[in-house]
């Protein structure tokens, strides 16, 4: 094919974005920005039952989310298949003329008893030289040739399908509708796709479109079929069964820079030790060549820990400015008067090399913004079960009283409090966290009491006290 190269990514608008959709999309994505080519989104939405607009804007909103936007010069779109039925029927009426399709007007039960008789399952061909001319409930059918269908796969290799295991499969329905797999095929002519990579289920579809793109005189695609995606038990993703929406990534605080690194590496890696690389070195590096035709692990500690990794490298003010959705939105616990800026920013940095989802950010920080603190149930009894908690609250309490009100001081008076009962540190500030922040985990304690200043502390830890008399 003469031209830059045109790549399509062609979803249904029935549901979420699916992580293995992503992937497709931004492999299809950095091949088109490194050879100069074009991505083409074509909305495939002639299933008008499950099809919804709220989707087809969540597909466009999902990708410009991990970078692939219509704002850039590569994207062209978004096209929608429904659109062009009327391409799609006269291609298939040029087929039945040019004697590639004929019409058949076996029901499906008639074709399930034929195949009873034979013992061979599917259509038989019985209406191939019948002579029928379209009719009510009478479907077009392709007529596949004898021979091998060669697929040259550039992620699989050379794959050969023998025709005679291929059914004459239906272009039209009884209704005169077209099939999808027609459409699907015409689009790609008349959008002038030269290459289609997809995910490996498709494969099977692969050689009934590479006849249909030859029958109506069109030289076939670079096909490419990367591999399927699997959960820990080395099964399929499923959205029955695993977290496959991208949507709920974006709003677990999964940052776009991460999960574009991370999709990038299923089934593919860059050059050098690590795979957590910039998308320019992405881009610069992929080749279809170089993608492993194995099923890919979606790793969820492993994506947690690419987020955990972009998100230490991130500069301060723009950790600050990420985490502003988390700690202002309609489901905080605080209200926009308790929320202070200045407080946060000051919390930021011990934040920031604590967590891996920007999610984590407001559990961290709630405290600081609340009149009491959110407790953790299990946290305050495991804590405050044994004497030895009451005891070093109290003490705790009387030594926060006095000493000065810095963190290295604070630090000092709880460790001795804490010396003098025979614990050491760390059992030592653990009533001390509870109290005032209402959790066993969360950031550097000493920090965090400076900030919140001695009158909220010793308030906070005398309610404590109240509580077990």
């Amino acid at each position: 094919m003469l031209g830059a190269p045109r790549f399509r990514f062609a979803p249904s608008p029935t549901g979420f974005f699916h992580v293995g959709g992503a992937r497709t999309a931004l492999y299809n994505w950095a091949l088109a920005k490194r050879t100069g080519g074009t991505f083409v989104l074509r909305i495939e939405d002639t299933d008008e039952a499950r099809n919804q607009p709220e989707w087809t804007q969540g597909i466009i909103d999902a990708l410009a989310w991990i970078g692939i936007s219509r704002d850039d010069p590569a994207f062209e779109g978004p096209y929608f298949q429904s659109q062009y039925a009327g391409e799609h029927v006269a291609a298939a009426e040029r087929l039945h003329a040019a004697g590639h399709a004929y019409y058949c007007d076996l029901t499906p039960d008639q074709i399930q008893e034929r195949a009873k008789q034979s013992g061979k399952p599917g259509y038989d061909g019985y209406s191939r030289d019948r002579g029928l001319g379209p009719g009510p409930g009478r479907v077009l059918r392709f007529r596949v040739p004898e021979g091998v269908t060669v697929v040259n796969d550039l992620v699989r290799g050379r794959v050969e399908f023998q025709n005679e295991t291929i059914e004459d499969f239906v272009l039209l329905r009884g209704n005169g509708s077209p099939m999808f797999l027609l459409a699907n095929v015409i689009d790609d002519v008349s959008m002038r796709v030269s290459h289609v990579v997809r995910a490996e289920e498709h494969l099977p579809n692969t050689p009934k479109q590479q006849l249909l793109w030859q029958a109506l005189g069109h030289e076939p695609p670079v096909w490419a079929h990367v591999p399927v995606l699997v959960n820990e038990q080395r099964k399929k993703l499923s959205k029955r069964r695993d977290k496959v929406a991208l949507e709920q990534y974006r709003a677990e605080g999964y940052l776009a820079s991460a999960m574009i690194n991370y999709l990038m590496t299923l089934g593919w890696a860059p050059q050098g030790e690590t795979e957590i690389v910039p998308w320019s070195k992405i881009q610069d590096e992929f080749r279809l060549e170089d993608v492993n035709h194995s099923p890919a692990f979606f790793d969820l500690k492993k994506l947690a820990a690419f987020n955990g990794e972009y998100i230490r490298a991130m500069s301060l003010d723009q950790f600050i400015d990420a985490c502003q959705p988390w700690l202002t939105g309609a489901d905080v616990p605080w209200t926009a008067a308790q929320y202070r800026p200045e407080i946060f920013r000051a919390m930021a940095e011990l934040v920031q090399t604590r967590i891996v989802t920007l999610s984590e950010v407001p559990q961290l920080v709630d405290f600081m913004f609340l009149d009491a603190p959110l407790v953790d149930e299990t946290s305050w009894s495991k804590t405050f079960g044994s004497a030895d908690g009451i005891a070093m609250l109290r003490s705790g309490r009387e030594a926060l009283a006095s000493c000065d009100w810095n963190a290295e001081a604070l630090k000092s008076a709880v460790e001795a409090a804490g010396s003098a009962l025979g614990l050491k540190l760390g059992k030592a500030q653990a009533p001390v966290r509870v109290a005032v922040t209402g959790r066993t985990v969360g950031p550097p304690l000493f920090e965090a009491l400076e900030l919140l200043g001695r009158d909220a502390v010793l308030k906070r830890l005398d309610a404590a006290l109240t509580s077990f008399g």
